[in-house]
């Protein structure tokens, strides 16, 4: 299976240095876009996705494939331990455990994913060796642990002072609410970089200097959630999906509504029938609030795009989503994500 694996990249990758696939392929121009279009590109969700895109442009800026560069850049975030909602940082359930959901997909349609997995501080790079050395695309709770243990991982404990402390904390009223846009909520005057104001799901795309792209997915999930729970993060064509002949789209937020509309496909979807990214997602967010108009108005959900001609958008629920851009110009670009509901209102 490898060596097969191994020889339909080659020709693909082939094919790419000849320029076959772009010139096989056509995308409508968008209506409104973020970005000019360009490549080697790096975006990803909210404010600390600056630090992730950094390390992830070590491996765009020297030619480097798109996969390794989502995988480089979300590990940045996976390791803060001032992020409370990515990795070992991470809020636990509410039984205390801290159990983490990750994906990744790549240029040829190969994706791997685990979900629920605890004591393993990156899970982003687990998810990759279940895409490349197991004819499976998920493991889940202690099989997903297992596979990680028998492939070298080390067991951690994943549950800090900090958290356990905030857990502490909630156990007195055991009162579970999603906290709208808490990402950014107090991240106010510094603009630090995943900083304590500054975290959320992570989800990055990169398109490379090839023109190929690939997308990752990263999270401890919602804080104080019922133990078992699964969100989106984790979930081929919900929290991401890439298409290298359209482009890739990650979300964040309340991950259950995203499931229900498969939003990370549909945004690509969009895209194949000539949607800009921008609208695309905001087609995405629309399709939320149609379907469950009541709890839209309360929680907060974002859809990030990415075509494969470098042009990015981005669309939410609420007002505060931000998102970081990287390219060669500009490592360090943060920008505000467009939204449909603000807070006196409707936009």
């Amino acid at each position: 299976m490898h060596s097969r694996r191994t020889f339909i990249k080659q020709g693909v990758l082939g094919a790419a240095s000849l320029g076959t696939l772009a010139s096989a392929v056509s995308c409508a121009q968008p209506s409104s876009s973020n970005s000019k279009g360009r490549k080697p590109i790096v975006i990803s969700t909210w404010d600390f996705g600056v630090a992730a895109n950094q390390a992830a442009w070590e491996v765009l800026g020297k030619n480097g494939r798109a996969l390794d560069a989502v995988e480089q850049g979300v590990k940045v975030a996976e390791a803060d331990l001032s992020n409370h909602t990515v990795g070992k940082g991470g809020y636990p359930d509410r039984d205390g455990h801290v159990t983490l959901d990750a994906c990744i997909m790549d240029e040829f349609g190969n994706c791997g994913s685990v979900a629920a997995m605890e004591h393993i501080a990156h899970p982003i790079s687990v998810a990759r060796l279940v895409m490349e050395k197991t004819p499976h695309v998920m493991l889940v709770g202690e099989g997903a642990m297992q596979f990680a243990l028998e492939s070298g991982f080390q067991k951690d404990n994943l549950l800090t002072p900090e958290a356990d402390k905030a857990w502490k904390e909630w156990l007195k009223e055991k009162k579970y609410e999603p906290v709208m846009n808490i990402e950014n909520k107090s991240f106010a005057t510094e603009r630090l970089p995943g900083n304590q104001y500054n975290h959320d799901t992570i989800g990055m795309l990169a398109l490379d200097a090839n023109g190929n792209l690939s997308g990752a997915c990263t999270t401890s999930g919602m804080a104080f959630k019922m133990h078992g729970r699964v969100g989106d993060s984790p979930i081929i064509g919900a929290g991401l999906y890439v298409d290298n002949e359209v482009g890739g789209a990650t979300s964040t937020g309340v991950g259950e509504e995203v499931i229900r509309t498969v939003g990370s496909f549909l945004v690509v979807e969009l895209m194949r029938q000539g949607y800009s990214p921008e609208d695309a997602c905001k087609e995405a967010v629309l399709r939320i609030v149609k379907k469950k108009p009541d709890i839209a108005k309360d929680i907060q959900v974002g859809f990030l795009a990415l075509n494969k001609q470098g042009e990015y958008g981005s669309y939410a629920l609420q007002d505060g989503f931000t998102f970081a851009v990287c390219d060669v110009d500009k490592q360090d670009l943060i920008e505000k994500g467009k939204f449909h509901y603000k807070s006196e209102g409707v936009q």
